[in-house]
């Protein structure tokens, strides 16, 4: 018999991390969940049974004390065994330091699995997030706090070593990704960030690619892009404001921006979604 309690938040106030949902569930047989994408980071940790979990063309089967990992934005798909179901306790968050938190464990997207015996003590720091759910701002907080501590449980098993040239990378990175977040709307330049990040544009751009894969350029306009999709979807604004209003000043170079990397206009976004 199916046996699930869990909590979802309505909305977050916190941007370098936040606990989305949070819970417990014990699986029917061969409960089934995708194939199809979450929007945020999702650990799973199994405390009974068994089960499958197939990302990336590759399937993992799991048993009691294994932990796994769902990435936002990819394509995944679990099912609980048949004779014997899993249940596990799961924690879902975002955030701008997810990423960075994430990368001083043992998952990667490449072996999303964790096998490594955490006792009881990871159950009980999931479950105690649970415990503290609710909708008040107090609550999220606490929550969030909690979450920091499931992940230092995971960062104290992890078998995985930063060197000491990444680790200064991985703070540069943080410095600058922070600056970005807080100014990018306005006219910032790569050289603004780097002098924030107090490195040459030379080294902010290499670590970049060492920690994030792509320059610091095309992380500043993925992020403003972002940003400019969520006015586009969620206010009417001219599509000149939306352009303003996420650093470009000029709009037409913000339309050639935006085709480019979405394969439509702003305003072919904008049609799309209200038609949806």
């Amino acid at each position: 018999m199916e046996n699930k309690h869990s909590f979802r938040a309505e909305y977050t106030e916190n941007a370098s991390l936040s606990v989305y949902n949070v819970g417990y569930e014990k699986c029917a047989p061969l409960h089934r969940w995708g194939s199809g994408v979450r929007d945020h980071y999702l650990i799973h940790h199994i405390v009974s049974g068994k089960g499958i979990y197939s990302v990336g063309g590759k399937s993992y089967t799991l048993s009691a004390g294994d932990t796994f990992l769902i990435y936002p934005n990819t394509e995944i798909t679990y099912t609980a065994d048949g004779v014997d179901p899993w249940s596990y306790y799961w924690i879902g968050f975002n955030g701008s330091d997810a990423e960075q938190l994430l990368a001083r464990t043992d998952f990667s997207r490449d072996y999303p699995v964790i096998s490594t015996d955490f006792g009881d003590e990871l159950r009980r720091s999931i479950q105690t997030a649970y415990d503290m759910s609710g909708r008040h701002t107090s609550d999220s907080m606490k929550m969030t706090g909690q979450l920091y501590i499931t992940l230092g449980i995971l960062m104290s098993r992890s078998t995985h070593k930063t060197s000491a040239r990444h680790s200064r990378a991985e703070s540069c990175v943080r410095k600058a990704v922070r600056f970005m977040d807080f100014n990018y709307a306005m006219n910032i330049s790569i050289r603004d960030v780097a002098d924030y990040a107090g490195v040459s544009r030379t080294t902010l751009y290499r670590a970049f690619i060492v920690t994030e894969g792509i320059s610091p350029v095309e992380f500043l306009t993925a992020l403003r892009l972002s940003q400019a999709k969520k006015l586009l979807q969620n206010t009417d604004l001219p599509i000149s404001a939306v352009a303003r209003s996420v650093g470009f000043e000029d709009a037409l170079y913000f339309s050639r921006v935006f085709r480019k990397e979405e394969n439509m206009t702003p305003g072919e976004y904008r049609h799309g979604i209200n038609n949806k």
